[in-house]
């Protein structure tokens, strides 16, 4: 056989055995393992300005880490915040959010909801803030009056062999739980019908859809993320906020995995799917707790940021809002024992932001007094340094007067409970076991035990903190900003303050209700006898009688006697 035919045969057993191979291996590849990708959501919710880490909140410095270590092990990675996240503390507050929407671009979240307590800058701030942002503020219910909206009602995120739908729902609580003025001419159509309606739309676009909300769980609300799983099919994951719920394995309703993760950065949510040919597989929630996070690293990058918003903070807080004419008193030993001027003007203030019937806080909330002169920013925050905000709730009369017992029951020792009040004033009875309040009036009237009236208080008392538990459960008709803030924004609106004690607080001695007998003095008695016959000293007839000389009575004269 010459060579060619040789390299012709050779050529050709060559490709009967390629072609041997290639129909060898057809079935295997048929009947191969499929595929499969895994998606790891990342989520927060209700930060309320907590960023930065300490002995109870991981922080947006060991969150950063976090994210990155799991982006390393696989880059298919979201992270989401379910909103209250841009107010709360004054590392946000003193920059209207701005600070942390800058550090949230370099954390690198992917999209954001608004909560009801974004809003407290006003709504126009709030779409400035939108605008700084280098991540998404999802808000498909959130509309103005010509049914635009300033945000996006979802966004969609390509990872390798899926993608993801992520729409945001925010709580129609929100005209309430802000300030009515933050959102005038705003409107946040049903989280019902809307989510119908996006669900719609992202169906046959993604492979994964994700509900980013800030509605809740809580039993008292109108319409709940629950309810909204319950109704509406093709959510997968539900990731929500607002009720600052806690939910260690998810909430699994209808097919759609509820995620949350309390509050603060107190846990960090994880949710892990897994996708093949376009169906989620496997998913599973877990929440990474702050013991879980000891050993973790900052991340320097994020530690410099929160630095850098502390400084800047510090030339924020030398500006003087106003000036007072007269000292305010906030000493520990005053507030928490009687009525002070400065108690009265943060009772003032939060009774006129609200258009309560009366305003209730607790000395314990008064950390400091200001001195006569000029106010600066950092004296309302020295005074004022907790994140209570006021709410107004709704409470019968009885539950006022209760308070009211409650609070006063140390008096005269110095007690944080210790009620300070607006639009009301009350007595302290003190001669009795325990202390007592009488004569209560609101706006001059005496109280109505029956009556609804519209309590004014802060956030902490209204949840039955400070042992308030009367409080609790109560029907919240409205949220306003920080108690620092509205008082500031008081301040500057009146330029000058002179608050003063006015007697809205007064102790009284209260009366002995003895019941008495009367005896008419008889020719030929002594005061002695007559009070042997009742058991009674002649000393206490004479006291109770008022009778200067108890030698001397006279026949036809009335005596008292005390049982």
């Amino acid at each position: 056989m010459n060579s060619i035919n040789k390299k012709i045969l050779s050529l050709f057993l060559s490709l009967v055995l390629i072609l041997g191979v290639i129909i060898g291996a057809a079935p295997m590849v048929a009947f191969a393992e499929t595929e499969s990708s895994t998606l790891t959501i990342v989520h927060v919710n209700d930060v309320h300005g907590q960023v930065k880490g300490n002995d109870s909140v991981i922080g947006y410095e060991k969150l950063k880490t976090i994210v990155n270590d799991l982006k390393e092990e696989n880059p298919n990675v979201l992270l989401l915040n379910a909103g209250d996240t841009l107010h709360g503390t004054t590392l946000a507050t003193l920059s209207s959010g701005e600070a942390i929407v800058k550090l949230m671009n370099k954390m690198e979240f992917d999209a954001i909801t608004p909560g009801n307590h974004e809003f407290n800058y006003g709504y126009d701030r709030l779409v400035e803030l939108a605008n700084m942002a280098e991540f998404s503020f999802l808000g498909a219910n959130i509309l103005k009056e010509d049914d635009t909206s300033d945000f996006e009602p979802y966004i969609i995120k390509e990872f390798d062999g899926f993608k993801v739908g992520i729409f945001g729902i925010s709580t129609q609580e929100t005209k309430v739980k802000s300030h009515p003025n933050n959102t005038k001419g705003i409107k946040f159509e049903d989280p019902v019908a809307t989510s119908e309606k996006i669900v719609k739309e992202l169906e046959d676009k993604v492979d994964v859809i994700v509900g980013l909300f800030h509605v809740g769980i809580d039993e008292e609300s109108e319409i709940t993320s629950i309810d909204i799983a319950e109704k509406v099919d093709g959510i997968d994951i539900l990731v929500d906020g607002h009720s600052h719920s806690t939910l260690p394995e998810g909430k699994l309703v209808n097919d759609t995995l509820i995620v949350q993760a309390h509050e603060w950065t107190k846990n960090i949510g994880v949710v892990e799917l897994t996708i093949e040919d376009g169906n989620i597989v496997y998913k599973e929630a877990k929440l990474i707790k702050h013991e879980d996070t000891v050993e973790t690293e900052l991340d320097p990058e994020i530690v410099a940021e929160i630095e850098k918003i502390e400084a800047n903070n510090k030339e924020i807080l030398r500006e003087v809002v106003g000036k007072t004419t007269v000292p305010l008193v906030g000493e520990r030993e005053v507030v928490r024992a009687g009525e002070s001027n400065l108690g009265n003007l943060i009772t003032d203030v939060m009774l006129e932001i609200s258009g309560a019937d009366v305003a209730i806080t607790n000395g314990g909330g008064i950390r400091a007094s200001i001195d006569e002169g000029e106010i600066t920013l950092e004296d309302i925050l020295t005074t004022f340094p907790f994140t209570n905000y006021p709410v107004v709730i709704e409470v019968t009369g009885q539950t006022i007067v209760d308070a009211l017992n409650y609070g006063v029951d140390a008096y005269p020792e110095a007690a944080g409970k210790f009620p300070h009040v607006a639009g009301m004033t009350f007595k302290i009875k003190t001669n009795d076991e325990a202390n007592s309040v009488g004569e209560v009036r609101i706006k001059g009237e005496p109280i109505d035990l029956d009556a609804k009236y519209k309590l004014v208080t802060n956030d902490f008392m209204g949840a039955g903190g400070d042992g308030y538990t009367m409080f609790e459960g109560a029907t919240i008709l409205a949220e306003y900003g920080l108690l620092s803030e509205v008082l500031a924004d008081y301040i500057r609106a009146e330029g000058e303050i002179e608050p003063k004690v006015e007697g809205r607080i007064t102790e009284v001695e209260k009366e002995v209700e003895a019941e008495v007998k009367k005896y008419i003095v008889k020719p030929g008695d002594v005061l002695w006898k007559i009070g042997k016959m009742f058991e009674k000293t002649y000393q206490e007839l004479a006291e109770f009688n008022n009778i200067k000389n108890p030698h001397l009575i006279y026949p036809a004269q009335e005596i008292l006697i005390p049982y």
